[in-house]
């Protein structure tokens, strides 16, 4: 994606700064446009969006001025040295020195409303709304997204047809994964994963915090460590507002309005569960990044990363990659995806999250 004509600062000037994305110790030459977000751009690509309201200052070294997200990925930054860029941060960010210096909730909530109407009004002016939507996803605010996700779970639910599985010990067995993933990934918001009954194997996130797993993938899992690579994974996306950014592009201007208007419910998510949860495919650079996201969540519990490339070659083997997992359509395991889990793999660095009668509880959830 490309930034849109039109969105740098009130001189027409972009930023300088240098960009860590949080994934490769790799320094990037980027500039910085002043649009509905806080844009990072590099040759003309667009790497990330961030919401005015979410930018924080690091501590800096030698007076760099050196920022965060809230929502970024852990370890991204911009550092700036230009004069000028900074005072255009200073300007355009109101939370710039953290929640100290914060206007009252109401008044973060109004602040974070304003951008997100700019936002979606400036999708109208600039290439419509799923062009927009890398950019639109980042400023929708939390109560938004929370409200979006619990009128497609409706939807989804009824798509899939399935009894939700909650057989006591496997639901025990559900939550303590959930626990120790969030735990180490330290998610922008909690997550809640639920299995429901279906001889399809996926699993696949909602926007707000849900995550569903179905039970064809458990009946496939010959591993616990599997399992939670998957969800890992699908915590990377929810993480990363990948969900956001598809339902966006899929409801287009019908969602648009609704989200304005606060209605998000009946038509608006009836437009988009269809194509842009339970069929469409997230981008190969999400993916990567989710990837990413779930190789560093398992090495922080000490377990392997490898273990869910083996899942996905293996379905992928015995299905064709058709009506199975989200994270393959369209964009079957390549050798080089498999090669880079295997070499994030940090190995068995710690015992296995479940014992064997947990691992036994979980596989029969559903029972």
């Amino acid at each position: 994606m490309t930034p849109q004509d039109g969105n740098s600062g009130e001189s027409g000037k972009n930023g300088k700064a240098t960009y860590f994305d949080g994934y490769a110790d790799r320094r990037r030459a980027v500039e910085l446009v002043f649009g509905p977000a806080l844009e990072i751009v590099e040759d003309g690509d667009l790497l990330a969006a961030w919401p005015y309201a979410e930018v924080r200052r690091l501590p800096p070294p030698g007076g760099m001025m050196r920022l965060k997200a809230l929502g970024a990925p852990k370890g991204a930054r911009v550092e700036v040295d230009d004069a000028w860029t900074r005072a255009e941060i200073q300007r355009h960010c109101p939370l710039l020195a953290g929640e100290r210096e914060a206007p009252n909730l109401e008044g973060r909530k109004r602040l974070a409303y304003g951008a997100a109407a700019a936002a979606l009004f400036g999708a109208f002016l600039w290439g419509g709304v799923p062009r927009m939507a890398g950019i639109i996803a980042p400023v929708i605010p939390v109560e938004w997204e929370k409200k979006l996700g619990e009128a497609t779970d409706e939807e989804v639910r009824k798509t899939l047809s399935g009894k939700s599985c909650a057989a006591p010990r496997g639901a025990e067995a559900l939550a303590k994964v959930s626990k120790r993933l969030q735990d180490a990934s330290h998610l922008r918001l909690p997550a809640t994963i639920e299995t429901i009954e279906s001889k399809t194997p996926n699993a696949f996130a909602l926007p707000g915090g849900k995550v569903y797993l179905l039970s064809g993938l458990l009946d496939k899992a010959r591993s616990q460590d599997e399992v939670i690579g998957v969800l890992a994974h699908e915590l990377g996306h929810l993480e990363h507002r990948d969900h956001m950014r598809r339902i966006i592009a899929a409801g287009g201007t019908a969602l648009l309005v609704s989200l304005v208007f606060g209605d998000v419910s009946g038509g608006a998510a009836m437009i988009v569960v269809g194509n842009s949860l339970l069929n469409a495919a997230h981008s190969r650079e999400n993916e990567a990044e989710a990837d990413a996201f779930a190789a560093r969540t398992l090495e922080q519990i000490g377990r392997p990363a490898k273990p869910l490339g083996e899942l996905l070659v293996r379905i992928t083997n015995e299905d064709g990659g058709s009506d199975t997992l989200a994270i393959l359509h369209d964009h079957p395991l390549s050798e080089a995806r498999l090669a880079k889990l295997a070499a994030e793999d940090k190995g068995m660095l710690a015992p296995a999250l479940l014992t064997d009668a947990e691992w036994k509880a979980l596989k029969a959830i559903c029972d």
